[in-house]
């Protein structure tokens, strides 16, 4: 069964101020984690409270959270990997 994805604010305004070709890019790994929430690749972030994972897609990361009893990713943060972990 699918899942759906949810971009919280902070995500929703740093993609849309992503290139055109990197937001290209996005939606096809977030196609993805649509079918499948761990993909090949994906890693559970490390000292934060809540249960995070992050799938790196060239130089950007999406760090994302799963719901399972909704069937909901909730995307947290998406950004240059060397920016997207700072105050998490």
């Amino acid at each position: 069964m699918p899942y759906e994805v949810e971009f919280t604010r902070a995500a929703d305004k740093a993609f849309s101020s992503l290139p055109k070709k990197v937001q290209d890019r996005i939606d096809v790994a977030l196609d993805g984690l649509e079918q499948d929430p761990c993909p090949a690749g994906h890693k559970r972030l490390q000292g934060s409270t809540e249960i995070l994972f992050r799938v790196r897609v060239g130089d950007y990361c999406i760090v994302y959270q799963v719901e399972e009893k909704r069937l909901v990713v909730v995307l947290i943060r998406i950004g240059h990997r060397r920016e997207v972990y700072r105050n998490l």
